[in-house]
């Protein structure tokens, strides 16, 4: 039963989304496509999360490009 059949991200964690994104680009570049405080000061994927789960302005940059990377 999946209730969202539509939305790609169904079932993918934002943890798993960090990891790949920095994985992929690094942080610094990672830095530099979204220019947030937690990916350019000190940067890790804990304080990643913790930012990313309280703006939703942000998750949702860093969930678009997840989708254009892995495509």
């Amino acid at each position: 039963m999946n209730n969202n059949p539509n939305n790609p991200l169904h079932g993918v964690k934002l943890e798993t989304i960090i990891n790949s994104l920095v994985e992929h680009y690094g942080w610094d570049e990672l830095g530099r496509i979204i220019n947030i405080k937690c990916f350019n000061d000190d940067p890790s994927v804990k304080s990643s999360l913790k930012f990313l789960r309280k703006m939703p302005w942000a998750r949702t940059k860093v969930e678009n490009l997840y989708l254009r990377t892995i495509k």
